[in-house]
């Protein structure tokens, strides 16, 4: 097979445009690392087309794929045949028509498909859809009806219901019965085709939305088309929203079409049950709760096996046309089929899979969905956001509020049940029930503890970390003997967690009576995720741990909360990367790129990992970075945490602000380290007066710490910079915005041409050293750089010592953040700013050289005030004519 090995191509006629030499360097990266089945980083500035790249490269790899896996089929076991020539010949005339004629079969259902959708759009235009059937609610029925119903076998085990050790029958005879009482599946299910996919993840809905809109451009058919059919007129969309038809039905099929391409999102996105969406709580619990419904009782929405064309048409149309999660939701409607549902189905056959992070990083989450990495590639971009992403899903939260639920909820079941469960059943709940005392009764001992203060003596932290071992000898006697696995696995299987629950509220419903608000609250936690889900969570953290995870108590809003937290973001990412053909990481910013290597691909071999980081498209003279390290008294400026409350060094920094706003036209961005340094500066300066002279000069706004504000506060800023470029003789010369590194502006947003013609960083924003999750991390690194050096002492000679590993680890924490804060500016090859850096602290190598390669070359020391001003005052200017005269 050594001549069907892919050949990195030259050029990509797939690419919309000319590609500039960083985009063409990037796509041959891509191209030949999937090809090589690597593990690629790459970083490639925002504004350089990234996107439009990997899909390009990737695509492009993919088609070429398909090319050699047909010839493979072709020509399977034809070399090494005694036939004569023309049988070959005729052997693989034979299989060709075979594959284009299951190629165009495919290709018609699709075209169908796209003709169905459009004709369903077209229904649904100018009249009312009709109001789904009502399901039966268990939860609003009268309570008097509920306390007759006696139907609580429904509440035991699975295992308990069907009276197997009772039967004579033996398990192969009853086997056999359970698969002819199955009912008939459908061709399509019987035979599902799969085929080589690329599974692009990203970390919001919106990126991904953003990453079709790229697809659209691409010049690339992957496979083949059907003559077109004649299509109904579109639907009315809004102006803003891309019509999910439009892409198909502007596009010449006549050699082929694009790649079939799903998004997957969650239930809280897709469902169409409006009576399910209109519920409090949980969806997903409420939607997992229907599935095991029958009859009216059953979501309307998802078809019944013997309504399975239905779920099968739906898939269709979500192949036949790329869509995003808007897109999925209409064609459900139009549908009257779950889009949830309907987009699963269509993953089999999908070549292009576009997915949030979560589900793509999440075992649980990847074999609820179906997804099989095996052979596959792997995109995950503004993968900057990876490793704090892999530590935040490997972290599990069990407040003593939940777990006291859980506790409750399962006395009330086994009072009930426990002379009806089988043995089995009864040793593990049993098992469950010390386990969930013990631990109840050391959070409230530690809680105790931790409240009562004695006087002359220190007080107890508000936080304590321990090993889950450490843990598990704590709570005592009780818990000898429990195998926290079999636990784990007993909950997992049986599902008890869920029946448990709706026990525990048929029961609460009872004894409440006629009482409405007993009733309402009880309605609300039927609808919450159970108790014992998080518990589950817990164990099956704790069941895993090593000394790659601690567990911590601590008191959060006077609530006693035990939390696992995960250590190593290696650990589940490395199920990914073993599983998958190809892993390719990009980000605008992945800088410092060795600290992703440090953390994900320690054991990965060498040979394996390839890198790549690429300058930006602007010329250099569109650029201006800055390191300024004295103010205009010519006072060292390192605006460090003991610093904060120096009233003399904030009013330097008012004073460099007020002078930047002298020479800096349109937009400016000031990133501070925090929250708290932003509220201390803006009431210094209002009392001084400072802040009045800075509004004078430009328009101030502040970055507001309520997520549904910062619409507004945008739109404003760009609104007041609009205004002043309208008015160039106006008193103000456009605005000024404060903002917080790793908040809400720090991140996604696109501050492009004037709104931002500089971005300034003040000081390092390290992290807090005082937390004891931070801490843990920099002990966890320090303790792998020593085993690593004990293993190799000969190569660890005269390199660095074991605690600067956790040094290394707080400066890129920081850094990354930094990077992220210095990407909102320069977005496309016309923009030009400066990037200025307040902290003398930049100026050390060893910073400097985490910045992206693309600054960090550029940048100048400033070693006075004055001569930051000349170099702005001269690149502004030259900036300002160039326009001028273009």
């Amino acid at each position: 097979m050594a001549d069907l090995r892919l050949t990195t191509p030259d050029a990509f006629p797939a690419f919309p445009f000319k590609p500039y030499d960083i985009q063409l360097d990037l796509m041959r990266h891509v191209y030949a690392s999937i090809e090589g089945g690597k593990v690629a980083i790459t970083e490639s500035p925002t504004g350089t087309g990234k996107t439009l790249s990997l899909l390009c490269a990737s695509l492009t790899w993919l088609k070429d794929e398909q090319e050699r896996a047909k010839k493979g089929k072709l020509t399977l076991n034809t070399d090494n045949t005694d036939a004569p020539d023309w049988v070959v010949a005729q052997t693989i005339e034979r299989r060709r028509r075979e594959l284009e004629a299951a190629e165009l079969e495919y290709a018609s259902r699709l075209a169908a498909a796209r003709k169905r959708e459009a004709h369903l759009r077209r229904l649904t235009r100018g009249h009312i859809r009709k109001r789904p059937r009502l399901m039966v609610d268990d939860h609003d029925s009268d309570p008097a009806i509920r306390q007759n119903d006696d139907e609580d076998d429904a509440y035991l085990p699975e295992a308990d219901e069907s009276n197997d050790s009772e039967c004579n029958l033996s398990p192969a005879v009853l086997a056999l019965m359970q698969k002819l009482q199955r009912p008939a599946t459908t061709q399509d299910d019987e035979k599902e085709p799969t085929c080589t996919k690329i599974y692009y993840a990203s970390r919001t809905h919106s990126q991904l939305a953003q990453v079709l809109h790229e697809l659209e451009k691409l010049r690339i058919k992957l496979n083949v088309a059907v003559p077109t059919v004649e299509q109904p007129p579109l639907p009315i969309t809004s102006s803003h929203k891309r019509p999910a038809v439009d892409a198909e039905e502007s596009d010449d099929t006549s050699e082929g079409c694009g790649p079939r391409a799903v998004s997957l999102g969650s239930r809280k996105q897709l469902c169409i049950n409006e009576q399910l969406r209109g519920r409090a709580g949980d969806l997903d619990e409420a939607c997992r709760q229907l599935l095991g419904e029958k009859g009216k009782k059953r979501c309307p929405h998802l078809p019944t096996l013997e309504e399975e064309t239905k779920m099968l048409d739906l898939r269709d149309q979500i192949l036949a046309v790329p869509k995003d999660i808007e897109d999925l939701f209409v064609a459900g409607q139009a549908a009257d089929t779950c889009p949830y549902f309907g987009s699963r189905r269509a993953i089999p056959q999908a070549q292009l899979i576009l997915l949030p992070y979560n589900l793509l990083l999440q075992r649980t989450a990847r074999e609820a969905l179906g997804i099989d990495l095996s052979g596959q590639v792997v995109i995950i971009d503004e993968a900057h956001n990876l490793i704090s992403t892999l530590l935040s899903l490997s972290t599990t939260r069990l407040p003593l509020r939940t777990l006291s639920n859980a506790r409750h909820q399962l006395s009330i079941y086994l009072s009930r049940f426990r002379n009806r469960l089988s043995t089995i059943h009864a040793l593990h709940l049993k098992r469950l029930m010390n386990l969930l005392d013990a631990l109840h009764q050391y959070a409230e001992e530690w809680r105790d503890a931790h409240s009562k203060h004695e006087a002359g003596k220190p007080r107890p932290p508000d936080v304590e970390v321990m090993t889950s071992a450490e843990l598990l000898q704590r709570l005592g006697r009780k818990t000898e003997g429990v195998n926290l696995l079999e636990v784990e696995r007993y909950l997992r299987e049986s599902k008890i967690a869920r029946k448990i629950s709706g026990y525990s509220v048929k029961t609460l419903e009872k004894a409440a009576g006629q009482d409405t608000v007993k009733l309402a609250k009880l309605a609300r936690l039927a609808s919450t995720t159970p108790p014992l889900h998080a518990v589950e969570s817990f164990i099956s953290a704790l069941s895993a741990s090593s000394d790659d995870g601690r567990v911590t108590f601590a008191v959060v809003e006077n609530q006693v909360e035990i939390k696992y937290q995960h250590l190593n973001p290696a650990t589940y990412f490395q199920e990914v990367v073993e599983a998958a053909r190809a892993v390719v990481l990009a980000g605008g910013t992945m800088s410092p790129i060795e600290d992703v290597v440090n953390q994900l691909f320690t054991s990965l071999p060498a040979e394996r990992l390839s890198t790549f980081s690429c300058g930006h498209i602007i010329p250099a003279s569109n650029l201006q970075t800055l390191v300024l390290k004295k103010g205009p008294r010519g006072g060292e400026l390192q605006f460090k945490y003991q610093q904060r409350n120096d009233e003399n060094l904030m009013a330097e920094l008012g004073q460099i602000l007020l002078n930047f706003t002298n020479v800096i036209p349109g937009g400016m961005v000031i990133f501070v380290p925090s929250y708290a340094f932003l509220h201390m500066v803006t009431k210094q300066w209002q009392t001084s007066g400072l802040w009045e002279k800075l509004n004078a000069k430009k328009k101030v706004f502040s970055e507001p710490q309520q997520s549904n504000e910062v619409e507004a506060v945008l739109r404003d800023y760009s609104s007041a910079i609009q205004a002043s470029a309208r008015d160039p003789g106006g008193k103000k010369g456009g605005a000024l915005l404060f903002a917080v590194v790793g908040a809400k502006l720090s991140e996604g947003l696109n501050f492009a041409d004037d709104l931002a013609r500089a971005v300034i960083i003040i000081g390092l924003p390290f992290a807090n050293l005082g937390s004891p999750e931070l801490r843990e991390r920099m002990n966890y690194v320090v303790r792998l750089e020593q085993r690593r050096l004990s293993a190799n002492p000969a190569g660890s000679a005269g390199s660095r010592n074991a605690k600067d590993a956790g040094t290394e680890l707080y400066e890129n924490m920081c850094m990354n953040a930094v990077n992220q804060s210095i990407g909102r500016a320069i977005r496309h090859r016309g923009d030009w700013a400066a990037l200025i850096l307040v902290d003398g602290r930049y100026a050390s190598g060893r910073i400097r050289k985490k910045l992206p390669k693309w600054i960090e070359s550029g940048t100048t020391v400033a070693e006075s005030f004055g001569q930051a001003m000349k170099e702005l005052g001269q690149f502004y200017r030259e900036n300002k004519a160039a326009v001028a005269h273009s």
